[in-house]
């Protein structure tokens, strides 16, 4: 019984469970791909990729319940990515993001 409690709290890290990321997106015709990732609990971080031919000018919000929204404004290169991230004061049970990129 000692040997089955053991494995039982050994596992219990495995069970944690990430928030849900919903993303809303407004590319303009840009051939622009995203990955989110759930950084931290209290921290989500994008990756936006530029596949096209013309630099890009985002504008991602995250947005965290109620708490104010954090705007970070980011400029992607055709050919390249890059990642923008929020910090948030409480813990994030559902992250909004708005990414709206825009031809430089």
């Amino acid at each position: 019984m000692k040997k089955f409690c053991c494995v039982l709290l050994a596992l219990l890290p495995l069970t944690a469970m990430a928030y849900p990321i919903d993303v809303k997106k407004d590319l303009n015709g840009m051939k622009i791909d995203y990955q989110t990732y759930d950084t931290d609990n209290d921290i989500g971080s994008i990756q936006v990729a530029n596949y096209g031919d013309v630099d890009a000018s985002c504008k991602v919000v995250f947005i965290n319940g109620p708490e104010a929204p954090r705007t970070r404004k980011i400029d992607v290169p055709a050919g390249k990515h890059k990642n923008a991230t929020a910090k948030f004061t409480r813990s994030i049970i559902k992250l909004r993001i708005e990414l709206t990129c825009t031809p430089k």
